[in-house]
């Protein structure tokens, strides 16, 4: 059983982006679609703390629905964001993935290296192109 799980919309680039790198490293992860199966809240609030960035940074503020709900209204509680995030989780923030090295919020995708147990096996280029890493298998950096 792999030791990595990644919470997944595979409608979402940045997640597909981050689920290839994750391969790229020779791991086959746990892949949970979480709007097919959404965590738990204590689960929620575990990624939330270990990924520090909070609820508030789980939270996809992009989607229609935050603003509908008045979620971003910053007198929200956690307990509320929660609570909204349970109840729809498209406002999962993602991809968010936990490796024996760490939980992060992979945006940008390229986050889930520094938390990858395996180096990257070869080459890879994100869905638009951008290259992240050299056929050596070593980030690439950007220069701007």
């Amino acid at each position: 059983m792999s030791e990595i799980t990644i919470y997944h919309n595979p409608r979402c680039g940045t997640s597909r982006n981050t689920l290839a790198m994750i391969r790229n490293s020779g791991e086959e992860p746990i892949v949970i679609e979480y709007l097919q199966q959404p965590p738990t809240r204590a689960r929620l609030l575990e990624l939330a703390d270990a990924s520090g960035v909070g609820v508030r940074g789980l939270l996809r503020a992009k989607e229609p629905v935050c603003a509908e709900l008045g979620l971003d209204d910053p007198a929200c509680s956690d307990d509320e964001l929660v609570d909204a995030m349970l109840a729809h989780p498209v406002l999962i923030n993602r991809p968010i993935v936990v490796t024996p090295l760490g939980t992060r919020l992979c945006r940008p995708s390229e986050v889930v290296l520094e938390i990858l147990p395996q180096p990257q096996q070869g080459a890879f280029a994100k869905e638009d192109g951008e290259q992240v890493v050299d056929k050596a298998g070593r980030r690439i950096q950007d220069n701007a």
